[in-house]
């Protein structure tokens, strides 16, 4: 199997598994839960989720604790687009080729939606049909709260805010941003394949510096895309990092800088994962693709 067979796999049993872990039928608050289910279901590529399982793959765990791992973490993922597409936020109207969660429905709704879904993610990930072990139960939902909270995508978000106000970014700035913002939810994707399987100290440090690297090069991919791309290739507007003066690799380097930068790291993430031989072939595809990608 290709790894994009192995992504459009992922990506149909995702949302198949969601549809049924977020049901609409005898909800207490249907709309609330209707606008939860618009967020998360039919839409997105699921490369996180590929990547919890593919982890787990290598490593031998279950899929299906893998492939509900992955679910919980596409609910953080999409509970932060909701609440990032905010007015209040990045104040965008269009997400994926359809009007925002707020556009939608409504501001109070979409921001209720966003809680819905962040906290559904920790119900999934505490329910034994995700692991036997309620040891591993609790390293997972341990390791997705540091990485969605404050010490990681939340703090982002925060510095990626306040970076709007800044007269000029530096380097390291603009890289911490990152690692929190975007690459704390890949760093998790990766580690919750070793903790599914309870792999020691030297696999988990493999697949965190894959995540590293190829968290890394998928934002400069799409700090790339916001100034090569059309709003109909992305289903998103385009441009926008830049009218607003946020911190991107692109200010930094240049396009074609940018470019040999994520190419470097794409290299330094395959190098992470040549232990595994040809099991982690899909890896190393996954990592190529992210630069390759055009939405």
């Amino acid at each position: 199997m290709s790894f994009l067979e192995a992504l459009k796999k992922t990506a149909r049993d995702v949302d198949t598994l969601l549809d049924e872990l977020i049901p609409l039928k005898g909800a207490a608050a249907p709309r609330v839960v209707e606008a939860m289910r618009y967020a998360a279901l039919g839409a997105g590529k699921r490369i996180r989720p590929f990547f919890v399982r593919e982890s787990a793959r290598i490593l031998g765990a279950d899929d299906r604790a893998a492939l509900r791992t992955g679910a919980a973490l596409e609910c953080v993922h999409c509970y932060s687009l909701v609440h990032d597409d905010l007015p209040a936020m990045d104040d965008d109207d269009l997400r994926r080729g359809r009007p925002t969660v707020h556009k939608q429905f409504d501001e109070a709704t979409a921001i209720l939606a966003g809680d819905g879904l962040l906290t559904h993610a920790f119900f999934i990930l505490a329910r034994e049909e995700t692991h036997p072990n309620a040891a591993v139960r609790a390293e997972l939902i341990a390791a997705l709260a540091q990485a969605a909270g404050h010490e990681g995508m939340v703090g982002g978000q925060m510095l990626d805010l306040q970076a709007e106000e800044a007269p000029s970014h530096a380097e390291e700035d603009v890289l911490r941003i990152q690692r929190l913002k975007t690459g704390a939810l890949f760093r998790f994707a990766l580690l919750a394949g070793a903790i599914l399987a309870q792999a020691g100290a030297e696999d988990r440090r493999r697949m965190q510096d894959y995540a590293d690297a190829v968290g890394l090069a998928f934002q400069i991919a799409d700090d790339i895309l916001d100034v090569e791309a059309t709003p109909e290739e992305l289903g998103k507007a385009t441009g926008k990092d830049a009218e607003a003066g946020k911190a991107t690799f692109v200010d930094l380097y240049g396009v074609d800088g940018a470019r040999k930068r994520a190419e470097a790291l794409v290299e330094r993430a395959i190098a992470a994962v040549d232990p595994y031989g040809p099991r982690a072939d899909l890896l190393r595809e996954a990592a190529r693709f992210i630069i390759e990608r055009r939405k």
